[in-house]
């Protein structure tokens, strides 16, 4: 039996070869993503800990205390600790550190690395006048508050040479620094394609910190001292309670664990879509294995008649299957490897370089990626191999096993009819409920379910529609449609397929639109003023805002200015605001109290907030601030919190005394004319067309929402893109195994008629048929879950609107449609090309 089903391997090797792709196609996905995912983190790792080999104890800041909370900031340490623990026994060298967001501009004024971060910090030079962290290429250690360095590949992506001047911004304001040299480096952030500028200290201190203190003081060992030794020396300068010290292998252990973390996220959600590419797989590789059980039934009979067993028989596809896995699998591994290292050549493309560092195919990589391969295709095969070993021994005698009984039918329909049932009774009872997504996502397999088993059933109706239309192609339409329902089981194997891919596709895009529509109900209802001014990656310095209230046509404005205080146990954000003007820039919706002009002790809450603290209206807060005065808060005012507006808002000039660091997160403001080009000019120039700061209106904002959201769609189609070519697989396996099966059938047609042109037309009317028919049910489940999800959605995002976005639902009809004719090129071709006499004799 075994060398029988290596030689079935090998006599049909032309007709599993579709089915080896699928699972190729699955396999390449699963491992090409464990391999990018252990590559990517093995390289920032290795960069991480080359990044902290010149620091063996670090000195921290401790977090403040709870009579210290404001900013979220931490205790500095200052120039003495430094010195301290220059004289410690064993120190060699200290490095005081600071860093901070800086925004750099390219010749054009363009801001550069946006979307990765933009970083700036300290050139700490030894007694060698060198900073052993960044190695200068080019020039000369900046020296003065007007000079700078860069790392060389910003430099380099800029074209800025030693001697340039550049623009950049580091809360708001326009700086303009002479670049005096060019540095490399390892550091992370530039390596993920971000920027780092180096000042000298004492500038960087006045603009990140404080004049004098540090964010972090580096100690480098002596040649004999180990870390632990050294830390214990430093643990006994310390201030308690002020800073504690860390190991330079606990730091790397640390960043190692986070980039671990971070990877751990992506793989997860590539290694999702593999799974629904395999899924899709399935459908495949069961619907070959059936369509080659039943062209053999007459030798697998045979088989039953001279000894072999039904365990036997169930065994023998069984291995067909294993050794169809085992080649795919192994092809998908080494495809995988490949798609591993594209992967990384392209993430330069997209302006990320990451670290030097080898390909990581790691043993868990070819094992998950064998067993992947070769446990979906046994699986797959198990059911029609079941069926295989039920076939009777007195088959022999016949052409064609026995059809599916009556009995069998009821039985599969009102089982499918039962679950799709219960799964559609579970996703609407989950809609009405506050946390229904268990309920949801149960029902939405059972539904799920239901219609793959009842898929056979509902394909003669909805097949049957097409009539008209295919009539008009005359006898291959006719034909066409006829085949596409003389086997109803496999029709739907095909079909469920494509159908999979379509459900994910509309159910993501309908969740998309609706959200992007909310998001937009969300701005233009609660924003009322003509412009947001925001920094890029940052926060904005109070200078903007003070200079934008001064312009003549300027005629309201308001920061958004963030800070932490203790309320009660925990700490919560509270968001100061121009409390005069507030009211004018926006138009928030209140359930109960109001705005009104918030002054003194006055602050309103976002419904969240209120419910989870209890509050009401007129309930007193009390209040720890940041320096640790006490006060309280009078809720004058309840409202439904949105995207931009969230927590407590009270007037700024309550908080601004209490705040020892203000900083804005926007700038809200109105204008004398309105939102119109010449104004946003005006806006621009008087602040000093600096790079990182965007100026926007209201359809700015919104535009920006729905950009976020479409490139996460367009990042998910790409994504699902795999799952849809699986798909396409499946029907040209089918259509080509068919054309196989149908040989005499359509010898016989060729014979009393029909050309070549006909049958290349009935071919393809079939495939399109096929194809639309799990397109009319992918896209209307896919509407279905997305409508449901909505309702969940709808509870916590009171704006939510759904949206059908009837465009882009015909175009994954077209999409579908187009499946169906690309699918029928070859199986057409050899269907046409089958020579008459050959094919009527065929068996």
């Amino acid at each position: 039996m075994f060398r029988t089903a290596l030689r079935n391997v090998l006599a049909h090797k032309a007709r599993l070869l579709m089915t080896v792709l699928a699972v190729m196609l699955g396999v390449a996905f699963v491992s090409g993503t464990l391999v990018f995912t252990s590559t990517l983190s093995d390289a920032y790792q290795a960069s991480s800990q080359r990044g902290y080999d010149n620091v063996d104890v670090a000195i921290l800041p401790k977090s403040s205390d709870s009579g210290s909370i404001a900013s979220g900031t931490a205790t500095r340490l200052d120039r003495k600790l430094l010195d301290k623990a220059a004289q410690v026994t064993g120190a060699a060298s200290v490095t005081g550190t600071v860093s901070g967001f800086t925004a750099i501009a390219d010749r054009k004024g363009k801001l550069i690395g946006d979307g990765f971060p933009t970083l700036g910090g300290n050139y700490f030079p030894g007694k060698d006048g060198k900073d052993a962290r960044y190695p200068l290429r080019d020039g000369t250690a900046p020296k003065g508050a007007h000079e700078v360095v860069l790392d060389a590949r910003t430099a380099d992506q800029a074209g800025y040479k030693v001697g340039d001047t550049v623009r950049m911004s580091v809360d708001g304001p326009v700086r303009e620094q002479k670049l005096t040299g060019v540095f490399t480096t390892d550091d992370g952030t530039v390596a993920a394609g971000g920027s780092l500028a180096l000042f000298d200290t004492p500038t960087a201190q006045k603009l990140f910190a404080a004049p004098g203190t540090f964010s972090e003081i580096d100690v480098k060992a002596a040649s004999g001292t180990t870390p632990a030794a050294l830390k214990a020396a430093i643990d006994a300068i310390l201030p308690k309670g002020g800073a504690e010290a860390v190991t330079g292998k606990q730091l790397a252990d640390t960043q190692a664990e986070m980039t671990a973390k971070r990877m751990e996220v992506v793989k997860t959600g590539l290694l999702a879509f593999a799974g629904i590419s395999l899924f899709v797989g399935v459908f495949i590789i069961a619907n070959t294995f059936t369509m080659l059980v039943a062209q053999r039934t007459k030798e697998l009979a045979l088989m039953r008649a001279v000894g072999a067993s039904r365990r036997q028989v169930t065994r023998s596809v069984l291995i067909e299957a294993f050794v169809v896995g085992a080649v795919a699998a192994v092809t998908g591994l080494a495809a995988g490897i490949g798609i591993g290292a594209v992967l990384r050549a392209l993430m330069s493309t997209t302006g990320a370089t990451v670290p030097d560092g080898p390909l990581v195919v790691s043993p868990s990589t070819i094992l998950v990626s064998l067993l992947v391969g070769i446990v979906v295709t046994v699986l797959a095969a198990w059911l029609p191999g079941r069926r295989a070993a039920k076939i009777p021994p007195v088959a022999a005698m016949n052409s064609v096993h026995s059809t599916a009984t009556t009995k069998s039918l009821m039985v599969r329909n009102t089982i499918g009819a039962l679950f799709a049932g219960a799964g559609a009774a579970g996703v609407l009872v989950a809609t009405g409920m506050k946390d229904g997504r268990a309920m949801l996502g149960g029902g939405a397999v059972l539904l799920l379910i239901g219609v793959f088993v009842l898929t056979p059933l509902l394909s003669r109706p909805l097949i049957a529609l097409t009539s008209p239309v295919l009539r008009a192609f005359g006898t291959p339409g006719t034909l066409a449609r006829q085949n596409a329902v003389r086997n109803p089981r496999r029709t739907a194997a095909t079909a469920s397929a494509l159908m999979v891919g379509l459900i994910l596709i509309t159910g993501l895009t309908v969740i998309a639109s609706s959200v992007q529509k909310g998001q937009d109900n969300q701005i233009t209802g609660a924003l009322k003023a003509d412009y947001v001014v925001s920094m890029a990656n940052g926060t904005l310095s109070p200078d903007v805002a003070k200079k934008l209230s001064g312009l003549d046509e300027v005629t309201a404005s308001s920061p958004l200015r963030l800070s932490q205080a203790r309320i009660g146990t925990e700490t919560e954000h509270l968001t100061g605001v121009n409390g005069k003007d507030f009211g004018k820039l926006t138009q928030l919706d209140f359930i109960k109290g109001s705005l009104g002009e918030l002054h003194g002790d006055r602050a309103v809450v976002d419904k969240v907030t209120a419910n989870v603290k209890g509050w009401q209206l007129g309930s007193r807060i009390p209040v720890t601030f940041g320096d640790g005065t006490k006060d309280t808060l009078t809720v004058s005012g309840v409202y439904q919190g949105n995207d931009m507006f969230g927590g407590v808002i009270l007037d700024h000039a309550t908080l601004a005394p209490h705040q020892k660091q203000t900083t804005d997160e926007r700038v809200l403001l109105n204008a004398r004319d309105g939102a119109t080009e010449a104004t946003k000019d005006s806006l621009v120039t008087a602040l000093g067309k600096n790079p990182a700061i965007t100026i926007a209106d209201k359809q700015d904002v919104a535009d920006s929402a729905s950009e976020r959201l479409n490139l996460m769609l367009n990042m998910l189609y790409g994504l699902l893109a795999m799952a849809v070519i699986v798909a396409v697989l499946g029907v040209i396996n089918t259509l080509a195994m068919s054309v196989f099966e149908r040989a005499p059938e359509i010898g016989m047609l060729r014979a009393i008629g029909l050309d070549r042109h006909g049958v290349k037309r009935m071919v393809r009317l079939e495939s399109l048929v096929i194809s639309l028919f799990g397109g009319v049910l992918g896209i209307g489940l896919g509407v279905f879950f997305g409508w449901a999800a909505g309702e969940l959605i709808a509870i916590d995002f009171k704006d939510y609107e759904l949206v059908l976005p009837w465009g882009r639902m015909g175009l994954f009809f077209a999409l579908a449609a187009l499946v169906g004719v690309l699918a029928a090129l070859w199986p057409a071709r050899r269907a046409a090309r089958l020579n008459i006499l050959a094919a009527i004799k065929a068996e």
